[in-house]
């Protein structure tokens, strides 16, 4: 089974009269980018489509999602599936992608857990995003609404900007294609070769109250863990729609863009046999923890894993479902290391995680969210600056400081991903 990336480089980005790639620039047609993100959708009052470029004086907040633009070309299924495609299953065939751009929903949000993207500056040191050529959407949408049918409103609207302007590449030559090729499931489990079997498991942050993530369109709070192809979320199976601290929310360009996926397929066969991705929930009640966590260990048993690697989002409430799933492998002899953030305190002293096992004896930490920073004034500002203040993170009193803005680094989007997308990282001592 094979899924290609077909990789179109964007360096320069304008507005144009057509939406079109010509050589490494995206042109982009303004006003039919803001209808094509509006739709059909009664909800949305208004549409505002600015861009921001690395190292220009420009703070992007609050940032709801960022998307990375995409279009199936061959295969099965369609980008975003069960969104803004039907229900087939993706991740084999061909999908082009604009690489060095993404789609980034901001403006009137729902919550206070959202956060921010400085474009130059000390904030930009923190989040990959300062380093693309962002098209932001400033959406602001009908009062009266419920809370869900705001952030609803919201995230369709950004998928919505990103499969149009992944359209302009569908007949693009590629500079690049990357290959990802698998055996078919189930796979017949050879211990001859002398390479450790390792699974993956993903937990998708799914407590309500605005912590959500869509597979195939569905919202994850009453799935059971399920194997996924390891290029399903590659082709947008995985959809952010959650309002979690910005620091370690895992975006939809994240899920796209899954490290701990990319570099266990890059060393299947060399030093590892990676056996499939098990994705799961965090949940709110201790039986719903339970019962997922003991299904997710199942499946990593039954694909044969002599070894696992566990990612969540989140802080708090989801530790514990991850210590419990690493407890469940380690008891069974399955080796795990797991991938998390710390929330330490501005001093580091404090205890990082809300839950711990003895079992959790290889931790790698991607930083400490309450670390305290000052960030510059902006020139310009996209969005709404006077949320500053309440975003998680920040600090009341701190716009009328001169000289800067002071936030943890929970306030800067994806400054410690769980993932490992960003170059945090904690040393024991």
């Amino acid at each position: 089974m094979l899924l290609e990336l077909g990789i179109i480089p964007v360096e320069e980005i304008d507005w144009g009269r057509k939406t079109a790639i010509d050589g490494k620039a995206l042109h982009i047609h303004r006003e039919e980018l803001i209808e094509e993100t509006r739709g059909n959708d009664f909800r949305i009052a208004s549409v505002r489509a600015d861009l921001a470029r690395p190292g220009e004086s420009v703070r992007i907040l609050p940032v709801k999602d960022v998307i990375e633009p995409r279009v199936k070309i061959e295969g099965r299924g369609g980008i975003f599936p069960g969104l803004i495609s039907g229900v087939e299953t993706v991740g084999t065939g061909r999908t082009h992608v604009l690489k060095g751009c993404a789609v980034v929903t901001a403006g009137q949000v729902v919550g206070f857990q959202e956060g921010l993207i400085d474009m130059s500056g000390t904030g930009a040191r923190y989040s990959s995003f300062s380093r693309l050529l962002n098209i932001v959407l400033g959406i602001d949408v009908l009062p009266g609404i419920s809370p869900h049918q705001h952030e609803e409103a919201l995230r369709l609207a950004g998928l919505r900007a990103a499969a149009y302007l992944g359209e302009a590449c569908r007949s693009a030559v590629p500079e690049s294609v990357e290959r990802f090729e698998w055996p078919r499931f189930p796979t017949p489990v050879r211990r001859d070769d002398g390479l450790p079997y390792v699974a993956y498991v993903c937990m998708l942050l799914s407590q309500g109250l605005l912590h959500d993530t869509y597979l195939y369109g569905r919202d994850v709070k009453s799935l059971l863990p399920t194997l996924l192809l390891p290029t399903e979320s590659m082709d947008g199976a995985i959809v952010s729609g959650n309002c979690v601290s910005a620091c370690d929310k895992n975006t939809t360009y994240h899920h796209q863009n899954n490290p701990v996926i990319s570099e266990l397929l890059r060393r299947d066969g060399t030093d590892l046999r990676f056996l499939g991705t098990v994705v799961t929930d965090a949940n709110v009640t201790l039986r719903d923890k339970v019962r997922s966590a003991e299904y997710a260990v199942k499946l990593v048993e039954m694909l044969g894993a002599r070894g696992a690697v566990v990612s969540k989002e989140g802080f708090g409430n989801p530790d514990a479902d991850a210590m419990m799933i690493c407890a469940g492998l380690e008891e069974r002899g399955i080796r795990t290391v797991l991938i998390s953030d710390e929330f330490a305190g501005s001093d580091g002293a404090s205890q990082s995680l809300a839950d711990v096992t003895p079992h959790a004896d290889a931790i790698v930490s991607v930083g400490n969210a309450n670390e305290r920073i000052t960030l510059p004034p902006m020139e310009r500002v996209l969005g709404d600056i006077r949320v500053a203040e309440k975003l998680a993170g920040g600090q009341s009193g701190s716009l009328a400081r001169a000289g800067g803005l002071g936030v943890e680094l929970q306030a800067l989007l994806g400054a410690t991903n769980e993932l490992g997308f960003e170059v945090l990282y904690a040393r024991g001592g």
